[in-house]
């Protein structure tokens, strides 16, 4: 089988991690597949801000749990980093770019040997004003929006099984 089948049957979201980081390179080569993630018209509108510093880490984690309605809760699973896919707002297809990135970091993740999980809520956790203005402060453009986010790192306990697929998911016409 060709390997990147074997990734794309075999990825699973990961739900406990461990606290150890992916090297650098590694997780540089994990984001910049992201960046190659089909995109509408080719406009590249989507950006990656990689969190690597716990305390950072925390609040971003918070804020998304708070768009739960439990600010305690952990949505990142102890994952150690969270890449977070912005997108240009005023793009028709800013929603399916952004979510073309973040597959993209998770099925590189995994093929790399990182455990990954796509985790949603990045649109409601930086339109807080807490949010706009962390978000602001890494450099991203008020025209955009958060899309979705990739915990990464490296799995806790037992990697999980596939559900089996359900019936008639593809028709061939």
């Amino acid at each position: 089988m060709n390997d990147t089948i074997r990734t794309l049957l075999n990825r699973r979201s990961i739900r406990s991690y461990t606290d150890k980081i992916p090297d650098c390179k590694t997780l540089e080569a994990i984001l910049e597949a992201g960046t190659y993630a089909p995109n509408g018209m080719g406009a590249q509108d989507t950006m990656i801000i990689c969190v690597t510093d716990p305390e950072v880490r925390d609040t971003v984690r918070r804020l998304n749990a708070t768009v739960t309605g439990d600010p305690n809760r952990d949505p990142f699973y102890g994952a150690p980093v969270v890449a977070l896919v912005f997108a240009n707002r005023e793009r028709p297809t800013h929603v399916e770019d952004g979510a073309l990135v973040t597959g993209n970091i998770c099925n590189a993740a995994y093929a790399l040997g990182v455990d990954s999980c796509y985790i949603f809520r990045a649109k409601e956790a930086f339109e807080s004003e807490e949010g706009r203005k962390l978000a602001k402060s890494w450099g991203v453009p008020d025209n955009y929006i958060g899309v979705g986010t990739a915990i990464l790192g490296y799995h806790k306990g037992d990697f999980p099984k596939a559900a089996p697929r359900k019936a008639n998911f593809v028709k061939i016409i």
